[in-house]
């Protein structure tokens, strides 16, 4: 069976509010955001700085919830400042027969990690081109 990666959620524009280079572990993500997003305390995901460009993958450590706190931790810390601007996201496998049911939760936050809104993105079909379309007609 082949599986796909596709993209299971984000969590979009998110602040980095603090860092620690010698602390053991990687991004602390607040609870409530992970709660929202589907994201899972100690799950990998990949981390996109808007800021610097800089594009990573770690794990996720908890943080309390409502506390709007997003920190990068250990080695993750050298991969951004406080103030910048992230893009979080997480990944899920899927077969053929599993895309069309793909629908990624996307997390929009403020200047304060507070959620906006949160949305279910529906995967459009890609299995007819535009010709094929045509002809379905």
């Amino acid at each position: 069976m082949i599986l796909k990666q596709m993209l299971g959620s984000k969590i979009h524009r998110a602040s980095v509010t603090k860092k620690n280079l010698h602390y053991s572990g990687s991004i602390g993500i607040d609870k409530a955001l992970l709660s929202k997003s589907g994201i899972s305390s100690g799950e990998k995901v990949q981390v996109l700085n808007i800021n610097n460009g800089a594009r990573f993958e770690t794990y996720v450590i908890e943080e309390k919830a409502g506390s709007g706190a997003i920190g990068l931790y250990g080695a993750a810390a050298r991969c951004g400042e406080i103030g910048d601007k992230v893009i979080i996201i997480s990944y899920i496998l899927a077969s053929a027969d599993e895309l069309s049911y793909v629908e990624p939760a996307i997390v929009l936050v403020d200047e304060n990690n507070r959620i906006i809104s949160k949305e279910r993105k529906k995967r459009r079909s890609g299995n007819r081109t535009g010709s094929q379309e045509k002809n379905k007609r």
